[in-house]
């Protein structure tokens, strides 16, 4: 072979293979493309259905929810008078279920009701903000005096602790099971110093204040005695006022007892004892042998259906657009 016959190879009728193969490429990869391109809008029109089907469903539950709770505020009450019903469970927080704002509204509402023969505030929470906690507690007592014929009760299930116990305090009676914990009547703010482990670790903290006092218990700065004396004398004030309002509350009722108030938590059984609890027993038990209204009617604040219903369809709707979204782009 010379140099004019290199790249040719010898076929049927002559033609070159080297470009036909080419060609057979070229087409090969064209189709793939079309073929990928097929698939990927196939995936993005089944995207779009599952989307619109699923943006219909929502429709047809919000409008379901709609419904329900339009039956649920026409519903009547039972007839006859009745035990009117008011939770406070978790944490005592401005932002949660046991905020103030929501168990007042479900008291006012309790006390305002025609029917109702007495109430009952039923606590398992741990405590929380002691401003939270004095607000309802301040409410209790004038819905008392604005109601002197429909009495209160406070009926412990697991714990009724710190700012839990603070508002039971303004109820007529409190009642608990006999392995409830109850008390803890002390305030408290703890934190952490991370000096020591600084100085190990050769970190310089920077610290930049515009007034004298700014930056007063910063945690990676060392704890100066005025600073500490300063926030003692602060949950002392606070402890104060707990306290002052335990003593209105349970009047003499308490036994004298100095640990009372030094933060310890008991029993429901030795809460009797100390007088912290009047009573042990359930909710249904206040119900019926106490208030005489065996039947109880539930005035706790829930969450708005449609709020939570809108605020879930939301993040779904979000997550399928992003999911959407990213597919599109792959």
């Amino acid at each position: 072979m010379n140099g004019r016959d290199e790249g040719w190879q010898g076929e049927e009728g002559g033609a070159p293979q080297g470009p036909r193969r080419r060609r057979e490429h070229d087409a090969l990869a064209v189709l793939e493309r079309i073929a990928l391109e097929g698939l990927r809008e196939q995936r993005r029109a089944r995207r779009w259905s599952v989307f619109f089907r699923l943006a219909f469903l929502a429709y047809l539950v919000a409008l379901l929810g709609v419904l329900i709770a339009g039956r649920e505020a026409a519903a009547p009450l039972p007839g006859g008078r009745y035990t009117a019903l008011v939770e406070l469970k978790g944490e005592i927080a401005a932002d949660g279920p046991a905020s103030a704002d929501s168990i007042v509204r479900g008291l006012r509402a309790a006390f305002e009701h025609e029917r109702t023969a007495g109430v009952i505030l039923r606590i398992n929470s741990p405590g929380g903000s002691p401003v939270q906690a004095g607000q309802i507690y301040d409410e209790i007592r004038r819905l008392r005096e604005a109601h002197p014929d429909v009495p209160l009760y406070a009926v412990v299930t697991d714990i009724a602790a710190s700012g839990a116990y603070y508002v039971a305090a303004a109820a007529d009676e409190i009642y608990a099971d006999k392995a409830s914990l109850v008390g803890s009547i002390g305030v408290l703010m703890d934190g952490f110093g991370f000096t020591e482990a600084m100085r190990k670790l050769g970190i310089e903290r920077r610290l930049l204040t515009a007034g004298e006092r700014k930056g007063f218990l910063d945690p990676f700065s060392p704890a100066r005695p005025e600073d500490l004396a300063h926030m003692k004398r602060l949950l002392e004030q606070v402890h104060a006022q707990f306290v002052k309002a335990v003593r209105e509350g349970r009047g003499d009722r308490l036994k004298d007892d100095p640990q009372i108030f030094s933060g310890l938590i008991w029993t429901g059984e030795e809460a009797v004892r100390l007088g912290l609890v009047d009573g042990l027993g359930s909710a249904g038990y206040v119900a019926r042998e106490v208030i005489g209204a065996e039947r109880i009617v539930d005035f706790t604040p829930k969450e708005d259906f449609l709020e939570r219903l809108t605020e879930r369809l939301g993040a779904a709707v979000a997550r399928a657009l992003a999911r959407l979204g990213a597919a599109t782009l792959r």
